[in-house]
Formats: structure tokens, C-alpha cells, sequence
């Protein structure tokens, strides 16, 4: 656990991952809607988006949990 510490660090980490996590999801929903991408034809968009939902929110109580 050497990344959790003091306290204004373990905030300025979790704000640091929250921004990065929720960029990376919302790449990754971008492609799956895409039109042209050929590799998620058969995937719906809602499905995308509800993945992304579920991820998100997942990903926020982690780092809500990681606050403390």
C-alpha cells in the first residue's frame, strides 16, 4: 500500500484516477458506438451505454471508497 498516504494526496489521487478511468471509458464507449468499427457490429448501443453506466459507476465507488 505504498500509495495510500496522507490525506491530500489520497484526494489528489483518486481525482487524478476518477479522470483518468472515466476518459478511458468514455473512449472505449466511442468506439463501440462507431458505425465503422466492424469488430462491435453485433453490439447494441444501448448495451454499450449500459456497460458504461455500470463501469462508471463502479469505477466511482471504488474511488469514493479509496477517500475514505
Amino acid at each position: 500500500m505504498a500509495l495510500v498516504g496522507s490525506f491530500p494526496f489520497n484526494s489528489f489521487l483518486s481525482g487524478v484516477l476518477s479522470c483518468v478511468g472515466t476518459a478511458v471509458l468514455a473512449v472505449c464507449l466511442r468506439i463501440q458506438v462507431n458505425k465503422d468499427n466492424k469488430e462491435f457490429k453485433d453490439l447494441a448501443p444501448e448495451r454499450a451505454f449500459a456497460d458504461f453506466v455500470l463501469c462508471n459507476l463502479v469505477l466511482h465507488l471504488v474511488i469514493m471508497n479509496f477517500l475514505g
